[in-house]
């Protein structure tokens, strides 16, 4: 590298050079203004200052030259002491990563000597290709070495433009693409720790309620019931207390309390154990203590939370109660649930739903309905329901039924071909978007997923909406209902609505078709009233009997065609046992008009094999992949089919897979079933 006097230093000493020409233009004017004698002597001092400006000149550029340098060379060595005595890490690399140089405090960081040239990956392997920067660009990557963390920013530099500053000094014969890429390390190890201390300092707060309270009570005798609930205040008191948490009573069966978020991660990794303590306090009670938990964290409110606690201890308890709901911000985790809800005997809630159901259809003048995709004969069986509760009112009715299977085809044709009926009963969803507004009434029945509704833009063109549902509530749920009415207990939704309708009107009588459609809503359900079936499901079956359901006529809607026998024949041929536990299948879909229903019905029969605690059955229809998963009572299926974005109850569930094939969607499942399998989940 070839380097000269340039810029103001080398204009510095060419001026006194310059002044010749002022001497010229003396000289010049002495001889025109004051004769050839003057002239004579002005330019004799002329030659004199010529002559020793030039010998100055070419004298003390050579020492000036000299001294640069002699400044130069120490002024980098003493740069060159400094960056290498740098108290932080500080390295240089070539553009693939290699080690160029590092400072002292990089090497005894690095535990390498100078002559380390290989890739910085080998120090650091958090250290990866994509860290590295482009031009003008600053990035970073946190590193760690010897139990410590450390921020490592990295900057691309020319090497050329290591010079353009320098006004004094040009350079020649460099190559403007080579470049090198300078690496500083920041010890974050503190600054990570109080960063962590604070937030696991933060305190959440929680809401714990006893799901059945008075219906535990009920079997004890009055003298016991203070002991029994001294029992369990004494276990809630003890678990909490242990984790530095305090809790207050509210109310006989509610529960406020706080602690901090490190104390709720080990709560999280023994899974809430508290849930399974309170079940084991029994001092002859029939029926064991549950409770549910709510708890709210992820906002620097603590009024935030508490509302974040209220909204999870709804969530736990349209879920069914017996489990906990953690609403971290926008992330929503559950735990327990393990077990099936009670089912209550008394029916104030159904009363008192049933007449704010019909306070709000009187105040609309139309009433919309709909169901989910895919709609099921138990999800048109309640929308036929509050069809029925609506003309009770007097109020125009539609369903909409756009995505009609061939297993509900024949009661719609039935409905559509009676003259009782008008024409527009069942709608389809670009209608249903042309009349729901403002004034519209709209029911959602059989799902409380938004997303798993037949026509999801409905919810936002009406701010009426009013959900009637017997699944489990997952984080999808409708957020804006004015009136919600969720009982997982139920077997099915045309259950509750038979109970809604004896509590509509006392006047109200259905027709034999409308009672033929609600009944066999919950034969299906309840596989003929074999599961999920309580004192309340038969007495909702015996309201639709004496309103004229005939069970001959319910039968014969549902028989299966010789397809469907066969396909089901062979999913059942074709199940694989997994885990010696469960069974999984395939279900073939050409040929079939309903294909899912196929597949649900492999599942429930594959229950019937010695040793199976849960089936699972797939089918690729309309470019996705339905899963039905059943169980009797020793797997809670719900919570494996919410890991993969599905949902509904701890013995009959199921999930909807986009962008999957069948080998993978099998793989997920497997993987998912050991996942759980190995965290307790299931």
């Amino acid at each position: 590298m070839k380097k000269r006097i340039t810029g103001q230093l080398k204009t510095y000493l060419e001026w006194p050079l310059a002044l010749i020409i002022l001497w010229a233009v003396m000289v010049i004017l002495l001889f025109l203004l004051c004769g050839s004698r003057a002239g004579t002597v002005g330019f004799l001092f002329m030659l004199v200052y010529l002559a020793v400006a030039v010998i100055l000149y070419t004298r003390s550029r050579p020492e000036l030259a000299n001294h640069m340098i002699s400044f130069a060379t120490e002024y980098g060595q003493v740069q060159k002491k400094l960056l290498s005595e740098f108290p932080l890490p500080y390295a240089i690399l070539d553009t693939d990563g290699n080690v160029l140089w590092m400072n002292e405090e990089f090497l005894s960081l690095a535990g390498k000597d100078s002559h380390f040239h290989r890739s910085i990956s080998v120090i650091f392997p958090e250290v990866m290709d994509d860290d590295f920067p482009d031009e003008d660009q600053i990035t970073e990557c946190h590193v760690e070495k010897d139990g410590r963390t450390y921020r490592a920013e990295m900057q691309k530099l020319h090497v050329d433009g290591l010079f353009e500053d320098d006004e004094q000094t040009d350079r020649e014969q460099t190559d403007s693409r080579e470049c090198i890429i300078a690496v500083c390390l920041y010890d974050d190890t503190e600054l990570n720790q109080l960063i962590e201390e604070r937030d696991e300092n933060k305190l959440v707060c929680g809401i714990l309620t006893l799901d059945n309270y008075d219906e535990a009570l009920e079997g004890v005798e009055e003298v016991r019931r203070s002991l029994l609930l001294a029992l369990v205040e004494r276990k809630i008191n003890k678990y909490f207390g242990e984790v530095d948490g305090i809790v207050r009573r509210l109310e006989h069966d509610k529960y406020f309390f706080f602690m901090r978020k490190k104390a709720l991660e080990a709560c999280e990794e023994n899974k809430f154990q508290l849930l399974e303590d309170v079940k084991t306090v029994n001092i002859g009670n029939e029926l064991s203590l549950t409770l549910s938990i709510g708890i709210g964290l992820g906002s620097n409110s603590y009024v935030q939370n508490a509302d974040a606690a209220r909204v999870a201890m709804e969530l736990a308890l349209g879920r069914g109660g017996d489990q906990v709901v953690v609403k971290d911000g926008y992330r929503t985790r559950f735990f327990g649930g393990k077990t099936e809800s009670t089912e209550k005997i008394t029916r104030v809630k159904a009363r008192v739903k049933a007449h704010a159901l019909k306070e709000i259809v009187d105040s609309k003048s139309k009433v919309v309905v709909m169901g989910h995709k895919m709609t099921d004969i138990d999800s048109l069986g309640a929308a036929i329901g509050i069809y029925c509760a609506a003309r009770q009112t007097e109020k125009q009715a539609y369903i909409v039924a756009d995505d009609v299977s061939d297993s509900i085809r024949p009661v719609i044709k039935g409905f559509r071909d009676n003259p009782d009926y008008s024409a527009d009963m069942f709608i389809d969803r670009k209608r249903a978007k042309e009349l729901t507004n403002a004034d519209t009434a709209l029911v959602v029945v059989d799902t409380n997923k938004a997303s798993y509704t037949a026509c999801e833009e409905l919810l936002h063109l009406t701010n009426t909406i009013v959900v009637l549902d017997h699944h489990r509530q997952g984080d999808d749920r409708i957020q804006n209902a004015v009136l919600s009415y969720i009982e997982p207990y139920a077997s099915s939704a045309c259950e509750m609505v038979a109970e809604v309708l004896q509590y509509y009107d006392e006047n109200l009588k259905l027709k034999s078709q409308e009672a033929d459609a609600m009944y066999a809503g919950i034969v299906i359900d309840t596989q003929n009233f074999v599961t999920r079936t309580g004192v309340r499901t038969f007495e909702a079956a015996a309201y639709l009997r004496r309103n004229g359901a005939d069970v001959t006529r319910v039968r014969k809607l549902f028989r299966d065609d010789l397809e469907d026998s066969r396909a089901k024949a062979k999913t059942i041929a074709d199940a694989e046992i997994f885990r010696n536990e469960y069974a999984i299948s395939i279900c073939p879909s050409e040929g079939l008009h309903s294909p899912t229903v196929v597949a649900a019905q492999a599942a429930n029969e594959m229950l019937n094999v010695v040793g199976i605690k849960a089936s699972f059955v797939m089918t690729d229809y309309n470019d996705q992949i339905y899963i039905s998963a059943r169980a009797i009572d020793e797997v809670n299926v719900q919570l494996i089919m919410e890991r993969l974005g599905g949902g509904g109850h701890l013995n009959m569930a199921g999930a909807q897979l986009k962008d999957y094939t069948l080998d993978e969607a099998m793989k997920l499942l497997k993987d998912t079933i050991v996942e759980m399998s190995e965290e307790g989940d299931i």
